[in-house]
């Protein structure tokens, strides 16, 4: 019996993989670069790409589980549909994937638009699937900590909505906990939707207070400018991807990553620890 992982060598698949294999399950890693792959002897890795169907067919087959995970470049889509016609197609009947959270309510944002494509698919063909839909990750505050530690500047447009962060360990170990739930279980287990979020819901003002308490100094939150955020993520990415990021942080502001009653609550018993707070990251990664 395997568990599949894929994006394995990605932010979460790392966590994926290394909460899998501590608590005992044969894993294997599907990567594009194999010697990116810094994983314990235990796990098998298979090299390929979810763009191509013959090293999927080789990967998918003998495993019994699925983590789908696609990363946000233009054909992901065409991945995650590819990659689940593969699973089905080699009698693969149990399934993580990785959504995102409100994917049905950012109609316009393309990485959650594709998103909620896959779950609709995976709902009306009647696959056997758990769908995780994390909110915004922690671990994406590493790309600003320079500018924040720097300038005195919160610069990411969250809003006033309110961001139930969460951090990548905890994706990944619950991730690891539903992959084996379904892979131990006598028969494959029906759909079922799981918000993945963190304990505190935050605005822009609030992370920026954060910081401050945590570097000892003024950190100020500019504003909602979306647009001025397009255009500084321009400098360092393609355009595309920086629309999309626009479009998510407008997203961010008019409709905000809340959690759904009871949230907080279920991920903390699943884990039996209380989720990772954003002040304990950025504590971290402040230095």
């Amino acid at each position: 019996m395997t568990i599949l992982v894929t994006g394995a060598t990605g932010t979460v698949g790392q966590q994926v993989v290394h909460n899998l294999v501590q608590r005992g399950a044969q894993v294997r890693a599907f990567v594009r670069d194999p010697e990116k792959a810094n994983f314990p002897a235990s796990v098998e890795i298979a090299k390929g790409d979810l763009l191509d169907v013959d090293s999927m067919r080789a990967a998918f087959q003998g495993a019994s589980t699925l983590f789908l995970l696609n990363g946000v470049v233009p054909d992901e889509f065409t991945q995650a549909l590819a990659a689940l016609a593969i699973a089905r197609e080699v009698g693969i009947q149990r399934t993580v994937y990785l959504s995102v959270i409100h994917s049905d309510l950012y109609v316009n944002v393309p990485h959650f638009a594709g998103k909620y494509g896959v779950e609709r698919m995976i709902e009306q063909m009647g696959l056997n699937a758990t769908i995780l839909r994390p909110a915004y990750f922690m671990d994406n505050e590493i790309t600003i900590r320079d500018a924040i530690q720097s300038y005195g500047v919160y610069p990411m447009p969250i809003g006033a909505k309110g961001l139930a962060m969460i951090d990548a360990r905890d994706i990944g170990e619950i991730a690891a906990l539903e992959l084996i739930r379904r892979e131990t279980a006598d028969a494959p287990l029906p759909m079922t939707r799981i918000n993945l979020v963190g304990p505190d819901t935050l605005t822009g003002p609030d992370a920026a207070a954060i910081w401050s308490d945590v570097l000892g100094r003024e950190v100020v939150y500019p504003g909602d400018d979306p647009a001025g955020f397009e255009q500084t993520l321009r400098q360092f990415m393609p355009s595309w991807m920086a629309l999309d990021m626009r479009l998510m942080a407008e997203g961010f502001i008019s409709e905000g990553m809340t959690p759904d009653a009871g949230d907080v609550e279920r991920l903390g018993t699943l884990l039996g620890r209380p989720l990772r707070t954003y002040r304990d990251y950025v504590a971290q990664i402040a230095g």
